[in-house]
């Protein structure tokens, strides 16, 4: 479910007519999650895409969705991975289309996030101690 939602674009109607010299687009993902209940946890995946040129900003988009996982029977020490990488990966999909979908219905080509590997940015994260650190995917 999307839990929040913000598109803006502040530069219009200019940057539809065009973005300007040197357009870019800097994207960040981050992973939470808590406890709601017995067995029952929320995942939160947040997204920010922030796109850019010389004429100033194009266009900036936040989405965090969530979804709640009843998680039974899985032994304590392989709690973390599933919920930041099982339930993140479940999630990405519906992630994608909503922004993909605001960004088109703002009056920009839709922005396609690629496919994301949540297990190698969750080891990522670990090697770094820095558990539930923003990911920058490459």
């Amino acid at each position: 479910y999307v839990k929040d939602l913000s598109f803006e674009s502040p530069g219009a109607p200019q940057t539809l007519q065009g973005p300007g010299e040197n357009p870019q687009l800097k994207v960040g993902v981050n992973v939470s999650a808590g406890q709601r209940g017995e067995d029952v946890h929320e995942v939160v995946v947040h997204v920010e895409a922030h796109a850019k040129s010389d004429v100033g900003v194009i266009y900036n988009v936040e989405l965090d969705y969530a979804g709640l996982f009843r998680i039974k029977n899985v032994p304590q020490h392989l709690m973390q991975p599933v919920m930041f990488v099982d339930c993140p990966t479940l999630l990405f999909p519906y992630v994608r289309r909503v922004i993909s979908d605001i960004v088109r219905d703002g009056g920009f080509p839709p922005l396609m996030l690629d496919p994301m590997d949540f297990g190698r940015l969750y080891a990522q994260n670990i090697a770094k101690g820095q558990q539930g650190a923003p990911a920058q995917p490459n």
